[in-house]
């Protein structure tokens, strides 16, 4: 990276601990406007859709490919709990993955420019959020204090265990949490509810989402702490075969974020930016996410409401005592939160046989 101004704190580039993982049905055109940023990095790219297909990728860059015929391969059985025809097929590159860290990008999604006309380099700012602290309990209103420049309001002094022996100095909880997930946002098609289509303006704040608070995690651009947070990333049964799609990421979001507040860990939303050029037809899109819509009415409230025992000291445990509460609450909504719960425990347990040390 190269230093801007003596006040800018250099990011390191993690190229050997970060994969760029990639759903697609279609040739990755869009990786030239990407080269200047992603070529360092490994690709998994995750083709969905006939696995006899060819997919174009440019020259030049690291990646391998895995189709429905690889999925069945390698995880036998257990790739029922990948789903297919949907961009939740997405976290089977999470499963083969052996780097701390995963950004994760869709097809669509462009190099935006900030207000200057700069491109915006999205792994590197992702990179920031992840290794920087968060602060999941107490809201900063000068959003991230960690941000270079950047500082912590008044009052913002507490926030460790009240039985930490360094409780009289004031200032220890600035330290903050772990960061585990960078949820980045989108200019041009932003991820509205699919009739709403509008030009989304640039905000340069990023920001914790606060403790006991659920948000509509995206998957289009959006990188995490694979070795603390990768179990919980499964982003569910959704596409073919299944009453549902296009809500995979945002159930994923949900687990996520009840685990990361039990585990004390923080979430951070906003920068970076991508550009956002959906396909398809809006109406299609909310005919086919209509079931999720629906079904929000009973899981948000379950999300809200769940609390996991303390028992529970590993995202594994977590995740496992998250699958039962959803087949015993969700399940008597509707039949598929049956299904789903059963997936979400074979997902763990296909992660456990890939990733036995994790």
């Amino acid at each position: 990276m190269v230093q801007e101004s003596s006040s800018v704190t250099p990011v390191p580039m993690l190229k050997y601990d970060l994969d760029i993982v990639i759903p697609t049905i279609r040739d990755l055109d869009f990786l030239e406007t990407w080269r200047p940023f992603f070529e360092q990095y490994h690709l998994i790219i995750i083709q969905d859709g006939d696995p006899w297909k060819t997919i174009n990728v440019p020259e030049g860059f690291d990646y391998e490919i895995y189709n429905r015929n690889d999925i069945i391969r390698i995880l036998g059985a257990k790739a029922s709990c990948i789903s297919f025809e949907d961009s939740a097929c997405r976290c089977f590159g999470f499963l083969v993955s052996k780097k701390k860290y995963i950004y994760t990008i869709d097809d669509d999604c462009f190099v935006a420019k900030d207000p200057s006309g700069k491109e915006i380099n999205a792994v590197e700012q992702h990179i920031k959020n992840l290794t920087s602290p968060s602060t999941p309990r107490y809201f900063n209103t000068l959003y991230d204090p960690y941000r270079d420049g950047a500082d912590f309001t008044r009052g913002n002094n507490f926030g460790m265990q009240e039985s930490d022996p360094t409780r009289e100095n004031p200032f220890t909880m600035r330290e903050g949490a772990k960061t585990v997930v960078s949820h980045g946002l989108w200019l041009n098609v932003p991820d509205y509810d699919a009739p709403i289509l509008v030009i989304y303006r640039y905000v340069d704040a990023v920001m914790t989402i606060p403790k006991g608070t659920l948000f509509s995690m995206c998957g289009m651009n959006l990188a995490f702490d694979r070795e603390l947070i990768g179990p919980a990333m499964y982003f569910g049964l959704m596409g073919n075969g299944q009453p549902i799609t296009g809500c995979d990421d945002m159930w994923a979001g949900w687990c996520m974020k009840v685990i990361c507040d039990h585990m004390g860990w923080g979430v951070k939303t906003g920068l970076p930016y991508v550009d956002h050029k959906k396909s398809g037809h809006p109406f299609e899109n909310l005919k086919k996410k209509f079931n999720g819509i629906f079904w929000q009415e009973e899981a948000l409230p379950f999300f809200q409401s769940v609390t996991l025992p303390k028992e529970c000291t590993s995202v594994k445990q977590c995740y496992l005592e998250l699958a039962k509460l959803v087949k015993e609450k969700l399940g008597k909504v509707d039949p598929y939160f049956i299904k789903l719960a059963a997936g979400m425990v074979t997902w763990t347990e296909a992660w456990e046989e890939l990733n036995p040390l994790n």
